[in-house]
């Protein structure tokens, strides 16, 4: 095949041309995250043990990259079983260093428990560990602060007398009561671990007022936990039949994007030989493959939680057939282990897939094979360039290299996979840090990823796609589970953490002194 035919396609793909500096990339990204774990210490040493041991996590997380970088920029490379034995040791370190911390922190939850001073100081001036709060402190019309003005409680008098009894010394000890959009806010003392309080606080309310209320247990902006009772009419609602009619204009434009980028691989226009359909279709279906095992994977994981999703609405593009599929919850989630597997279910299976195509395709690929592009197609990709290496070995040396039709499609897979992982807005990167790290975080990350697309747009317009999509359509965070304390355990938080560093290897160029020694093209 001629090699302009793949041009177009990896073009978009790989955000070829590359154009990347030497050691000095290596050594900038260095002393970023360098300064990145300083900064984290100088936060985390006032919290004490639970600070230091919370750090000590993300060093963890970050030495087996920082120990490959500096020593790559030293010139010492490590053979692939190094890296993955690095990865290995530093997420067992990862889980124990976590265990460690919730051992910590729930020992020092029992010690302000057993401490009176501790909790004297807590509660805001209770005299007596056993003192129940007051029957009443309730106010139908409060003065807010921030306008200085009278606000009515739009909860009613009756129903707002039974939300305040669900409360007590031992679950969470409520001090004050301000209106928030159509319920309240109560403010207060948490006594118990979250997920045991939320349970027991919300086993309550529905014994008192049914269905008609749900129970969010959630971080102020001050860090401090607060309820918050909204009506049950606020719930997600069901997909409406205009969304329903646009998700299917979208899967049928989804599927003509897949054919054109099927043609485009063998080196024709789809439309204007439309009798060709059988030619492309081994292409579209591995396509598809990726797209269909993670829209199949979130319902499968949505449907174990009782979650309902929405249609999936498809993102066509000409480029690579699909940009992937966004989906909207329907329910509320439970807690932040929900909205991590959800999230991670999809790229997980969509991943997998593609890494099982391309390495299956590079395998196969030999002198004669269907395909044919420049080695230097390689360099666009981290993870595929070290993955072809290892296979294709000196056959990279090569200016074209013969490639099978599965190193095409799994390599678009991935690209597909890893631009859903983008850790912004409601893509599943953005929901998995926010499941991770909660919503400040996930705020942040949006916008530092809105930032380095916008700049990234220069050189690639597929960046400022994405970057235009964000904008307009993602920037907002998933709505906070009825459960947000409880965070995700140490292995859900390795495994985000290990899925984001596939994201950014798989869209991340090879430097071209990493490609020189790797024996990249010429």
């Amino acid at each position: 095949m001629a090699i302009d035919r793949l041009e177009p396609v990896f073009a978009q793909a790989t955000g070829m041309p590359i154009i990347a500096s030497e050691n000095t990339a290596t050594i900038a990204l260095l002393l970023v995250a360098i300064l990145i774990l300083g900064w984290g210490f100088y936060r985390a040493k006032d919290a004490g043990k639970l600070g230091i041991l919370a750090w000590l996590q993300s060093v963890a997380l970050m030495s087996p990259w920082l120990l490959f970088f500096g020593l790559f920029a030293a010139g010492i490379y490590l053979n692939l079983v190094a890296v993955l034995l690095l990865l290995v040791a530093s997420t067992g370190l990862y889980i124990y260093l976590g265990r460690q911390l919730r051992k910590a922190a729930a020992d020092a939850v029992l010690d302000s428990r057993l401490d009176p001073a501790k909790f004297k100081s807590q509660s805001n001036g209770l005299s007596a560990p056993n003192e129940q709060p007051p029957a009443k402190e309730s106010i139908k019309i409060v003065t807010s602060p921030a306008t200085n003005e009278l606000e009515i409680i739009p909860v009613p008098v009756e129903d707002l007398q039974a939300i305040k009894g669900i409360f007590g010394i031992d679950t969470f000890f409520a001090t004050e009561t301000i209106p928030y959009q159509d319920g309240v806010i109560l403010k207060g003392n948490l006594r118990g671990e979250p997920e045991q309080v939320h349970a027991r606080l919300t086993a309550s309310l529905q014994a008192k007022l049914n269905d008609r209320y749900r129970l969010f247990l959630v971080e102020n902006q001050d860090d401090k936990p607060v309820v918050i009772i909204l009506p049950s009419t606020n719930d997600p609602q069901p997909t409406t039949v205009s969304q329903k009619i646009l998700a299917v204009v979208l899967l049928l434009a989804t599927i003509a994007t897949s054919l054109e980028t099927g043609g485009l691989l063998l080196g024709f226009d789809f439309f204007n030989s439309p009798g060709r359909y059988l030619e492309v279709m081994p292409i579209v279906a591995g396509i598809w493959a990726v797209l269909g095992s993670g829209a199949i994977a979130r319902r499968v994981v949505a449907n174990k939680y009782n979650v309902g999703l929405s249609w999936p609405f498809f993102i066509p593009t000409w480029q690579i057939g699909s940009f992937g599929a966004i989906d909207r919850f329907e329910s509320l989630l439970p807690n932040r282990k929900v909205l991590f597997d959800i999230a991670f279910a999809g790229p997980a299976a969509g991943g997998t897939v593609s890494l099982l195509m391309l390495v299956t395709g590079l395998l196969l690929s030999s002198p004669g094979s269907l395909f044919q592009i420049p080695a230097e197609y390689f360099q666009g990709s981290v993870l595929v360039g070290i993955l072809a290496k290892v296979v294709l070995g000196s056959a990279l040396q090569q200016p074209i290299v013969d490639i099978h039709p599965l190193v095409a499609i799994g390599w678009l897979g991935l690209v597909i996979t890893a631009i859903n992982l983008m850790p912004a807005g409601q893509l599943d990167g953005g929901r998995i840090v926010q499941a991770i790290y909660g919503r400040k975080m996930a705020s942040r990350a949006t916008l530092a990823t809105f930032v380095v697309l916008a700049i990234a747009s220069l050189v690639n317009q597929a960046a400022l796609y994405w970057a235009i999509v964000i904008l307009i359509l993602q920037r907002n965070l998933e709505r906070p589970s009825l459960n947000e304390l409880t965070e995700p355990d140490d292995a859900r938080a390795a495994l985000g953490l290990l899925a984001l560093f596939l994201m950014v290897a798989a869209l991340l160029p090879l430097t071209p002194a990493l490609a020189g020694r790797l024996g990249i093209g010429n």
